[in-house]
C-alpha cells in the first residue's frame, strides 16, 4: 500500500507542465506538492466529476498533458466515464485512480465491492490504451516516467494506505471557493488571455 503524500510527490516529479485535476482527499495532497497552482483545479465538492472536467481540459488542448486524481469511490460514482473517456482517445489524458477502498472524505465508509473492483481491469476493458496497478512506491517512481511517455488514455490505479482528512467539510469548502479562481487562472496560464 502507498501512502498518499508519496504518490503525489512520484506524480508531480513526472507533472511538467500538465493541467492537473483534484478531486476530494487527492485535493488536499496535491496543494502540498504542487509547484504550478495556476494549473490546477479542484473540484472537492464534484465527486465522480474528475474525470469529466478532465476529459473536458484534454479535448481542448490537446497539446497539453492532463492528469486526474481521482479517488476509487468517485470514479464509482460516475463510473460510464470509463467508457466515455476511451471513445474520444485523448492521447494527453492520464487518470490516477487512488484505490483505498473507502469513502475518506465522507468519514471512511467502505467502498462496495472494493476487494473485487480491477480499475485497471475496468479502464482496459472500457477501451484505455494503458492501465497499470501499483501497490508499492518504489515500482510507482521506477515505472511512472515511461508511463507518462505513452499516448493516452491511460490510467493508473494507485492501492494506497486509508486516511481520513481532519475536517472534511471544511476541506470540501474550501476547494469550492477556490475554484472559480482556478478555472480562471488554468485558462489565462493556457491561453494567454
Amino acid at each position: 500500500m502507498i501512502e498518499y503524500g508519496d504518490a503525489v510527490k512520484v506524480i508531480s516529479k513526472e507533472r511538467g507542465d500538465a493541467v492537473v485535476i483534484t478531486t476530494m482527499t487527492q485535493s488536499g495532497f496535491w496543494g502540498q506538492v504542487s509547484t504550478h497552482k495556476n494549473l490546477d483545479i479542484g473540484i472537492a465538492n464534484g465527486m465522480g466529476k474528475a474525470s469529466s472536467v478532465g476529459l473536458g481540459v484534454a479535448l481542448g488542448r490537446p497539446d497539453r498533458k492532463v492528469i486526474v486524481l481521482d479517488g476509487d469511490g468517485s470514479l464509482l460514482m460516475n463510473l460510464g466515464s470509463l467508457v466515455t473517456v476511451a471513445g474520444q482517445q485523448p492521447a494527453n489524458f492520464y487518470h490516477f485512480v487512488f484505490d483505498n477502498g473507502v469513502y475518506a472524505i465522507t468519514g471512511g465508509q467502505p467502498v462496495p465491492g472494493h476487494e473485487m473492483v480491477d480499475y485497471a481491469g475496468l479502464a482496459r476493458a472500457a477501451g484505455y490504451r494503458n492501465a497499470y496497478s501499483f501497490a508499492d512506491v518504489e515500482t510507482l517512481a521506477t515505472e511512472l516516467p515511461g508511463i507518462m511517455a505513452k499516448p493516452g488514455p491511460v490510467l493508473v490505479n494507485i492501492k494506497s494506505k486509508t486516511v481520513l482528512p481532519r475536517g472534511p467539510v471544511d476541506q470540501t469548502w474550501e476547494s469550492n471557493k477556490r475554484m472559480p479562481a482556478a478555472l480562471r487562472a488554468v485558462r489565462k496560464t493556457l491561453t494567454g488571455s
